[in-house]
């Protein structure tokens, strides 16, 4: 298995994680699709979502995959009054991963990073490990600590 940038500075950083392969020759990269290919619970595969607000710029939301990111929570945990999801065609350029294979760990920048706190429901979850077709398990106190985040509610 190649090492991608976020499991490089995991490993650095002494935290454990397990990487967890799955097929992509299907298309199906949605987090619900990706948590059947890998046998867990939708609610332990948590997405990464990247916004725009108007004044604090990008900003980096993790939440379970059969969620939907709540934008008045998600101002409101940013300290803006607007925000908006980052266009696909922009995700690469400014974190340097792609639309799928978005990782909370690693991007270009360090961004403001929010966790759903329904993943200290868990002793672990599963992240993008940084490429379609790659999850990373980790606890999310372990996630936090990594990114920067804060817990909050998002839904």
């Amino acid at each position: 298995m190649t090492k991608t940038n976020a499991m490089r500075l995991l490993e650095a950083a002494g935290i454990r994680f397990a990487p967890y392969e799955y097929d992509v020759s299907d298309g199906e990269i949605s987090g619900v699709a990706v948590a059947v290919k890998i046998g867990q619970d939708p609610d332990r595969v948590f997405k990464t979502l990247v916004t725009e607000g108007k004044k604090t710029g990008l900003n980096v939301f993790v939440l379970p995959s059969s969620c939907e990111l709540d934008l008045k929570k998600a101002a409101l945990a940013a300290g803006d009054k607007y925000i908006a999801m980052m266009k696909s065609r922009d995700l690469e350029p400014k974190t340097g991963y792609v639309h799928g294979g978005c990782s909370p760990i690693g991007m270009k920048k360090s961004f403001p990073t929010f966790i759903d706190e329904t993943a200290a429901m868990h002793d672990t979850i599963f992240v993008s490990g940084g490429r379609i077709g790659l999850q990373i398990e980790i606890s999310p106190s372990d996630l936090a600590k990594i990114t920067g985040a804060v817990f909050c509610g998002l839904l």
